[in-house]
């Protein structure tokens, strides 16, 4: 998929923004693919930890695509949405959005999307049930 066919909206509500700073770049100037995925991780972790009830542990990143690069001072909104369930385990599809702040009226543009698979905890840091969904 090209930049071009990529929506111009979130799929997810917001769950984290934060500004790109020089610390976090690769030598060439470009953020630390790395930097992104850990901040996707933590905003994604919130609907899971809102699904499970509870404490979540994450144990995979699947089909992570990084489409932009994202800059120096860029802000970058995260937003994520849970997808799919299992007996322990919660899908979550984590989208990443920069909006350059050189520029008045910038619009946001999708730069990296990919979907983490948390799994419910309990205080032995064993696999549990998730909760039922009340109706």
């Amino acid at each position: 998929m090209s930049s071009l066919d990529l929506p111009d909206q979130p799929s997810g509500p917001p769950v984290g923004r934060v500004i790109a700073m020089p610390a976090d770049t690769n030598p060439e100037g470009d953020i630390f693919g790395g930097w992104l995925l850990a901040h996707m991780d933590l905003a994604g972790a919130t609907p899971a930890f809102e699904r499970a009830q509870g404490r979540c542990v994450t144990v995979a990143v699947d089909a992570m695509v990084f489409h932009q690069p994202v800059a120096v001072g860029d802000e970058v909104s995260i937003h994520a949405r849970v997808v799919s369930t299992g007996r322990t385990s919660i899908r979550v599809h984590v989208e990443a959005w920069k909006r350059s702040r050189n520029q008045a009226h910038a619009q946001s543009m999708r730069v990296t999307e990919g979907v983490f698979t948390y799994v419910a905890i309990d205080d032995q840091r064993r696999p549990r049930v998730l909760p039922e969904i009340a109706a």
